[in-house]
């Protein structure tokens, strides 16, 4: 099975999919836990260049810099696990190229989806957690951690906006694979409700 997670900033994503992951592999599952930027040696210095304040990235340049991610991480890392029936959890995917570069930056959306569906070769999740909370009171969680902000943190407040309503367009689009979840919610009541729906999925395909 292969499950992403996605949203805005400050969603939780990254700390949602660790509890999903300690659950699965305390329940006997094989489990894979990547991430987007990142998850190859290659992705993990695209990532540094993408969230490095001080460069100064074109959109285009931007597409094709987690393109270029995105598949080396598809032969590198993702579709082994898939071969080897491990269960992927994934730290934002494809939609995240559609919502931030093609909604947030304006790019073409016919491109994106080309690109994304050659780069991936057609693979896409089985499940995709999108953990929706309003742009401003996940920003406002990141101030309060007191880190500096990265650089597509740090783009206004429309273009957050934008990326959050592709998001809930394309959840809209493909129901059967999106799980909208209310991050505003506590860490734990969020985690349950994604347990809850992953053990449902895993029984009826076990």
């Amino acid at each position: 099975m292969f499950i992403s997670f996605e949203g805005g900033e400050g969603a939780g994503k990254t700390t949602q999919a660790k509890k999903l992951v300690s659950y699965l592999k305390d329940s006997g599952y094989r489990v894979t836990h990547t991430r987007e930027p990142g998850g190859t040696v290659l992705g993990e210095k695209l990532r540094q260049v993408l969230q490095d304040t001080s460069s100064e990235v074109t959109p285009q340049a931007e597409l094709m810099l987690y393109a270029a991610d995105r598949a080396q991480h598809i032969e590198q890392v993702i579709m082994s696990a898939l071969e080897a029936q491990e269960v992927v959890v994934c730290d934002r995917y494809c939609d995240a190229t559609v919502a931030y570069q093609g909604y947030g930056r304006g790019l073409d959306l016919h491109m994106i989806e080309r690109l994304n569906a050659w780069v991936t070769k057609g693979l896409f999740p089985d499940v995709t957690f999108l953990l929706d909370i309003a742009p401003e009171d996940g920003l406002a969680r990141i101030m309060r951690d007191r880190r500096p902000l990265d650089r597509l943190e740090r783009e206004q407040l429309d273009f957050h906006k934008r990326v959050r309503g592709a998001y809930l367009k394309l959840a809209g689009k493909q129901p059967k694979r999106f799980r909208i979840i209310d991050a505003n919610q506590d860490v734990f009541t969020v985690s349950e409700h994604i347990i809850r729906e992953i053990t449902s999925l895993l029984y009826r395909v076990s």
